[in-house]
């Protein structure tokens, strides 16, 4: 998320936003939409096969369209997915990126 910061800010997010998300408290982002978003990609993150319908239904009941809600899902997966690779091959971040 740290190395996404200027992609925020340039789509629209302000710098609270931004300091919110760096200290990993997105139970406190303001707007319940997005907070709903970011504590699915959390439990995606952290515990995927804990994932439930309930979850995604939590994602519906705060205005989310199916289509969106698989948008979320593939979004953290592929990222997850990368992150893991990166990981894996030891690559490193750019210098001031990280």
């Amino acid at each position: 998320m740290v190395h996404h910061g200027e992609g925020l800010l340039v789509s629209g997010g302000d710098h609270t936003l931004l300091e919110l998300l760096r200290a990993g408290r997105h139970a406190e982002v303001p707007d319940a939409r997005e907070r709903a978003m970011l504590e699915h990609a959390v439990a995606l993150t952290r515990s995927p096969a804990g994932v439930r319908e309930a979850d995604v239904q939590r994602l519906r009941s705060a205005g989310w369209s199916d289509a969106a809600v698989l948008d979320i899902t593939l979004v953290t997966a592929y990222f997850n997915f990368v992150n893991r690779v990166a990981d894996g091959l030891g690559v490193e971040l750019e210098p001031g990126r990280g």
